[in-house]
């Protein structure tokens, strides 16, 4: 059980975020990218501090900006439909 918990459970929770993420933009819903950002904010986090992984960190910072852009480009075309 250790195992499980080994990082309070926080990468469980950023993994079901972005698989809910995946769901959520499959469905057409632009909030995935909002999953995706939350998730990415929780891995950057535990990348940084309980994992000490500089790729896991700055890997999802890169793709935290590219969630925001997307979360942009999303509204800036359902604006001109």
């Amino acid at each position: 059980m250790d195992t499980f918990l080994k990082y309070y459970a926080l990468d469980w929770l950023a993994m079901a975020l972005n698989l809910f993420a995946v769901y959520l933009l499959s469905k057409g819903n632009k909030f995935g990218f909002v999953s995706f950002a939350i998730a990415n904010l929780i891995w950057i986090t535990l990348g940084f501090t309980l994992i000490n992984s500089l790729g896991i960190g700055l890997g999802n910072a890169a793709f935290l900006v590219m969630n925001i852009r997307g979360y942009f480009s999303w509204n800036h075309k359902t604006a001109t439909l």
